[in-house]
């Protein structure tokens, strides 16, 4: 454990290092393809990072900031779009945060209380702007009751989380279903609460403003709300920044702006189930299989399908959301178990993870044993 602790640290300041430079070229060369020719090194190196961790999860979650996350947003900037191109320029401190943090600055904040303007302001005659006197009313209550929720929200999901570790002890008497329920279970907290956690460290480190990355998606009313609007939305922004616009854009030449988004949602399933590949080798270390891939593939297929239902039918075929939500995420629970769970369970990454979790438990009871004999 201490020497992946110390490999990890190697990998964060080298990747910081690289970020810098990457700022550096940012200020010095102009956006395009000379400014892409100087990051390559950069996107190359983040490529090979991950490969110097041996603990499947401190891999696979580097491979996904650093190789996916972060080269995308690089592509990005070398082209001057993106999280990481402003106008005027962001500072070095959120440079480094935004490239190397799974994070989205808040674009639309909550909804704001409304708003009241000074009795005495002549409403005809309206005042400049920046001398009109605003005066807000009370906290929306909404907002109150959505902080309230979040609250609870997380906390509830790891407590859920520390109680799966705990039923994988008795996984010999389950059902493989059940496992495979399980594990689906697994993937959905642990991304959730590692991303919630980053985002909480961030947000009190450099007081932004960031966008959730998860939005209950187990209340997702079909595929497209599902993949679209609550599962993962870091890489739905990042998809629909490096593949879904471009594709899109290319395809309309080709066949019309009405159904070019049917292309774009493939190729950008396709690069999400190579980029999942690239981060199941990571974890691995063995040759792919492709099923991760096909399992994107085909849930692109079924939202390509769905898509084009609802322009013929329009709402006249949603089912109500208590039917909705149920069927949806059955279908992707299924379907995982059947493409995307497969090459982790053949391969023993599933026991290697849990393996490490346990070896982290001990490690960190082991320090706080230290520090506190030291303090007292």
């Amino acid at each position: 454990m201490e020497g992946e602790i110390y490999n990890f640290s190697k990998l964060c300041i080298t990747a910081l290092m690289s970020m810098c430079y990457c700022y550096i070229v940012g200020r010095t060369i102009p956006k395009g393809t000379q400014r892409l020719l100087a990051m390559l090194p950069v996107v190359a190196l983040f490529l090979y990072l991950p490969l110097n961790l041996s603990t499947v999860n401190l891999s696979g979650q580097t491979g996904f900031i650093l190789s996916w996350l972060g080269n995308s947003k690089l592509l990005l900037f070398a082209f001057g779009k993106g999280p990481l191109s402003s106008d005027p320029s962001i500072s070095l401190p959120c440079f480094l945060a935004i490239a190397c943090l799974p994070i989205k600055i808040q674009q639309t904040p909550l909804r704001e209380s409304p708003q009241r303007t000074d009795s005495t302001e002549d409403q005809t005659n309206p005042p400049h702007k920046g001398h009109r006197k605003i005066k807000p009313l009370p906290q929306n209550p909404e907002n109150t009751r959505q902080k309230a929720i979040l609250s609870l929200n997380y906390p509830t999901k790891a407590l859920l989380f520390l109680m799966l570790l705990h039923l994988y002890d008795y996984g010999d008497h389950f059902h493989p279903n059940v496992i495979l329920f399980l594990y689906c279970c697994h993937i959905y907290l642990a991304l959730e609460l590692i991303l919630a956690s980053i985002q909480a460290a961030a947000r009190v480190g450099f007081g932004m403003e960031l966008e959730p990355q998860f939005h209950e998606p187990y209340l997702s009313s079909s595929l497209q709300d599902f993949w679209g609007k609550r599962w993962n939305l870091m890489v739905t922004n990042i998809l629909r920044s490096t593949v879904y616009k471009p594709v899109h854009s290319a395809a309309s030449a080709v066949v019309g702006p009405k159904w070019a988004a049917l292309p774009a949602v493939m190729a950008a399933f396709l690069v999400s189930g190579l980029m999942h590949e690239l981060i199941f080798f990571y974890m691995g270390c063995v040759k792919p299989t492709w099923e991760v891939t096909w399992f994107f593939v085909f849930h692109g297929a079924c939202l390509v399908v769905e898509v084009v239902v609802k322009r013929k039918y329009g709402a006249k075929w949603r089912l109500p959301r208590a039917l909705a939500g149920p069927m949806i995420v059955t279908f992707v629970m299924v379907t995982a178990s059947w493409l995307f769970l497969p090459p982790l369970l053949r391969d023993g990454v599933d026991k290697k993870g849990l393996e490490e979790y346990a070896a982290a438990g001990a490690f960190i009871k082991d320090v706080s044993r230290v520090v506190m004999s030291r303090i007292s």
